[in-house]
């Protein structure tokens, strides 16, 4: 029996600071839409499941939360790569390094959300890997 042979990233499940805010900064930079509004596990925790037709992102409302010590950063491919500066300075989103940073055969820029993850914007799937 050979390996499972993964595909894509089907969803990331995270915690957030504030679940409303976090659900407005997704739905204002990415169009990101509500696909469910109860929480999925069905505990006292509020929450959501927001994303679109590649992408989704269980969001749930721990407000004492942190990112540190987990994920360093996960990343999104963006078609319209050219427009994310400007979209950011528009919805006064900080670009951290400097701006746009050379990576294999990609460009790559880095925000970080509400709740302090970092998220890598990228040109080029995979760094084209």
């Amino acid at each position: 029996m050979g390996n499972l042979k993964a595909t894509s990233i089907d969803h990331v499940n995270m915690k957030v600071k504030n679940l409303e805010k976090s659900v407005e900064f997704y739905k204002n930079l990415f169009g990101f839409e509500i696909k469910k509004e109860e929480n999925p596990n069905k505990t006292d925790v509020p929450s959501k499941i927001i994303g679109n037709d590649a992408i989704k992102l269980c969001l749930y409302e721990v407000p004492d939360m942190s990112p540190e010590g987990g994920i360093a950063h996960f990343g999104f491919n963006i078609a319209n790569f050219d427009e994310i500066i400007a979209k950011c300075k528009d919805l006064g989103v900080e670009i951290l390094y400097g701006g746009a940073i050379d990576w294999e055969k990609s460009k790559s820029v880095y925000i970080v959300d509400p709740s302090g993850y970092e998220i890598e914007l990228g040109e080029v799937s995979g760094g084209g890997l």
